[in-house]
C-alpha cells in the first residue's frame, strides 16, 4: 500500500530518458537492444549463426556468461542512472529483464562487490541491488560470498590483457560457497572482473560459476542488426518484462 501511495504521489520516470513513463517510455523501448539468437551458446555474443563457443567467450573458470541487452542506447542510460544517479528502483526493472536470459540450475545468487571506498562514494552497491532483485525473480537466495580487498583503478581505458592482469587477486571468498553459483554484475566488457570473481569462488570450492549481467559491450563485427519489431520490451504491468511484446 505504501509503495502504491509513493508511486501515485511521486510517479517514477523512464529509466532510459528520465522524462517519460516508468519503467521505459515508448521511444526508449525501441532503443533497447535485447541479445537474441543467433548467438554464442556459452556467452551470448551475437553471431551470424548459433555456435557452442566463440572467441569472445570468458575464461574457463566461468561456465556461462549472459547479458540481457547490448550495452547501448536506453540500456546504457538506465545502467548509468542506477550506478551514478542512485536510481535504485531501476535495479528491479533491469533484473526482470535479466531473469529472461537462459538460466541453469544454481544454488545461490551472489554479486561482484564494490571495494569499500567505491561503495562509500556511490552510497550503495549496484550489483548487490541487481542480485537481490534477480533473486526475487528467480526465487533463489541472494548471499554475499565475496569481498574486494583491493580497490582496482578504473578499467575503461585498459586493454583486455591489462584488465585481467590488474584484476588478479582482486576478490576473496568470505565463506565456503555452494557448488553452483550465479554471479551478477551490471555490465560485461572484457570479462576480466567477473573472471577474477569466478576464480575466487572456484578456488574456494565452487564447481560452476554462471555469470548474468544487464548488458554487455558488443564489438561492431559481432553485432548484427534486427528489425525493431523483433525486440521484446518492458511492459507496463507492474514494470514486468514481457517476452514477445512488441513496441507500439
Amino acid at each position: 500500500m505504501w509503495g502504491r501511495f509513493l508511486d501515485a504521489a511521486f510517479p517514477r520516470a523512464c529509466a532510459g530518458c528520465g522524462a517519460g513513463p516508468w519503467p521505459f517510455c515508448p521511444p526508449c523501448l525501441t532503443d533497447l537492444h535485447p541479445i537474441e539468437p543467433p548467438w554464442c551458446e556459452r556467452c551470448g555474443t551475437p553471431s551470424m549463426l548459433s555456435v557452442p563457443a566463440c572467441r569472445d567467450c570468458p575464461p574457463a573458470s566461468i561456465s556461462t556468461a549472459w547479458a540481457a541487452f547490448v550495452y547501448a542506447g536506453a540500456a546504457k542510460r538506465a545502467v548509468h542512472r542506477l550506478k551514478f544517479a542512485r536510481w535504485r528502483d531501476v535495479a528491479g526493472a533491469l533484473a526482470t529483464a535479466v531473469a529472461t536470459t537462459p538460466c541453469p540450475n544454481v544454488d545461490v545468487i551472489t554479486w561482484v562487490p564494490l571495494a569499500r571506498a567505491r561503495k562509500a562514494e556511490r552510497g550503495f552497491d549496484q550489483a548487490r541491488a541487481l542480485a537481490v532483485a534477480l533473486a526475487r525473480e528467480l526465487d533463489l537466495p541472494a548471499v554475499r560470498l565475496l569481498r574486494r580487498p583491493i580497490a582496482t583503478p578504473p578499467q575503461a581505458t585498459r586493454s583486455g590483457l591489462d584488465r585481467r592482469a590488474a584484476m588478479g587477486g582482486a576478490f576473496t571468498a568470505i565463506r565456503t560457497p555452494p557448488a553452483r553459483v550465479l554471479l551478477v554484475d551490471d555490465v560485461l566488457t572484457t570479462g576480466a572482473t567477473v573472471a577474477a570473481a569466478a576464480d575466487a569462488l572456484r578456488a574456494s570450492g565452487t564447481k560452476e560459476v554462471h555469470v548474468r549481467a544487464v548488458a554487455r559491450s558488443v564489438s561492431a563485427r559481432a553485432l548484427h542488426r534486427r528489425p525493431a519489431s523483433a525486440y521484446p520490451r518492458v511492459g507496463s504491468r507492474s514494470g514486468l518484462w514481457l517476452p514477445g511484446d512488441v513496441p507500439r
